[in-house]
């Protein structure tokens, strides 16, 4: 499944958040390898300081791989669904693993970006 996330980076965590981009720390030893890194060159801050970005996770809870590794950093505000679960096809049991190659989310993508500024910790 997709999710879009919006979050603020911690006070005083934005140079260590940087420094886990550059040197590829940021989420070592988790399974979800360089869905990290993905996530953080996709991702627009708004002028408010928002952070958004649409994330892949496939736990039955949402992100909860990836919850503490972002927490590190950001304080998660929302995480919402980025489509319809009923159309997902890895959701709804007709392709495993579906979201690894979908286009299901590529409009709300393309708004995205078009909003706020690329995210540079």
């Amino acid at each position: 499944m997709r999710y879009l996330v919006t979050a603020r980076v911690k006070e005083n965590r934005r140079d260590a958040l940087r420094r886990a981009i550059e040197d590829r720390s940021l989420g070592a030893g988790s399974v979800a390898g360089d869905e990290y890194f993905r996530n953080m060159e996709e991702a627009r801050e708004l002028p408010d300081g928002r952070v958004k970005w649409v994330e892949t996770c496939f736990c039955a809870t949402p992100l909860q791989e990836e919850r503490p590794y972002w927490e590190e950093y950001f304080q998660l505000e929302t995480i919402k669904d980025a489509h319809a679960r009923s159309t997902c096809r890895d959701e709804n049991g007709t392709e495993p693993w579906a979201c690894m190659n979908c286009d299901c989310t590529s409009r709300l993508e393309q708004w995205l970006s078009n909003k706020g500024e690329p995210f540079r910790p």
